[in-house]
């Protein structure tokens, strides 16, 4: 992560899909400038298991790179511009 980039976090704990992936997708499309130029990347926090596999993908679709990360109790997704 660059000194620079801010770091957006959207904490979705407890919620299930299909909410888990349209609250992202309403993230994502608000903050996609900043996004997209690398200024900003966004951490979604979730502890549905399904939202690992359908927020990535639908990131990744929109042109961004996303890392899914297991910590205690939850999960952690980053989505960055592609390098």
């Amino acid at each position: 992560m660059s000194e620079s980039q801010e770091e957006i976090v959207l904490d979705i704990r407890g919620q299930i899909c299909p909410s888990t992936l349209l609250s992202t997708l309403k993230e994502l499309n608000s903050l996609k400038d900043r996004l997209r130029t690398g200024e900003i990347r966004v951490v979604v926090l979730t502890n549905n298991r399904s939202a690992t596999g359908t927020i990535p993908t639908a990131a990744e679709n929109m042109g961004y790179e996303a890392v899914v990360l297991d910590e205690k109790g939850h999960y952690r997704i980053e989505i960055r511009a592609k390098s």
